[in-house]
């Protein structure tokens, strides 16, 4: 992690806020202020990335999902009881935005989810590419691509839940919401738990538009304390949908088993 990056960890929050510019995606990630994202990530659990998708990317997104040979399983969510809803795992070769959403961001994200694991005192680290990462995953029996896509129709929700896989687990990953609130759905909102073992937890909202981004923590997050840091427990899930339809794309970095 570079000086700056890994001073905005220690500095209080000055109302710095990520950006998004006209261009390629390339363009756009490259344009991220990422110092002051790694002190909202480490702060709130959760950073959004506004406008990363426009509206032509969305769509052609969220139209791959009745496209079924470009997945490897489709979950039909009250089977499990993880809700109501349904979602497709992508089968590789994954879709050209997808694996360059997952290539593009990760070599960002690492640094940060290194120097995660030092606060809290992890010994794994992470190297700097995705492609060096799915290696070691490989080398674990975790083969399976895990980026999804998600569709829920009203009344439809999803459980609160961990996206674990395996026992190699990046810390973060990315949702990226491809309908609009208000015009497209009514309801469903990404919702953040904490499980904190020293205070009452809490909850929150993540308010997304069309094409935003949210990279949040998959499992748990350091918290400063008086004798250094320690870790809290996070899950995510959607409420219900009171009417339309909302979809969304998953990018998690380590494949599954």
């Amino acid at each position: 992690m570079n000086t700056q990056t890994s001073l905005a960890f220690e500095a209080g929050y000055v109302g710095a806020h990520t950006h998004a510019v006209d261009g390629t995606l390339e363009e756009r990630i490259s344009a991220i202020d990422w110092a002051a994202f790694a002190q909202n990530l480490t702060r709130d659990g959760y950073a959004i990335l506004p406008t990363m998708l426009n509206p032509g990317q969305c769509r052609r997104l969220a139209d791959y999902f009745p496209q079924d040979e470009r997945f490897r399983s489709h979950i039909i969510m009250s089977r499990y009881a993880f809700g109501r809803g349904e979602y497709k795992y992508f089968a590789h070769p994954l879709p050209d935005i997808v694996a360059q959403l997952r290539h593009t961001l990760y070599p960002h994200l690492a640094p940060i989810a290194n120097h995660w694991h030092d606060l809290m005192r992890i010994d794994e680290r992470f190297p700097a590419t995705l492609s060096q990462f799915h290696t070691v995953c490989h080398r674990a029996g975790q083969t399976r691509p895990t980026p999804l896509l998600l569709r829920y129709h009203a009344n439809d929700y999803c459980c609160l839940h961990q996206d674990l896989y395996g026992e190699l687990v990046f810390p973060f990953q990315a949702i990226l919401l491809l309908d609009e609130p208000g015009r497209d759905f009514e309801g469903g909102e990404l919702l953040l738990t904490e499980s904190d073992p020293k205070k009452p937890g809490r909850a929150e909202v993540v308010p997304l538009r069309q094409g935003d981004a949210v990279v949040l923590a998959v499992n748990f997050r350091p918290v400063r304390s008086t004798r250094g840091y320690y870790r809290t427990n996070l899950r995510h899930g959607v409420s219900k949908l009171h009417s339309g339809n909302r979809n969304t794309l998953g990018i998690i970095f380590h494949d599954a088993r």
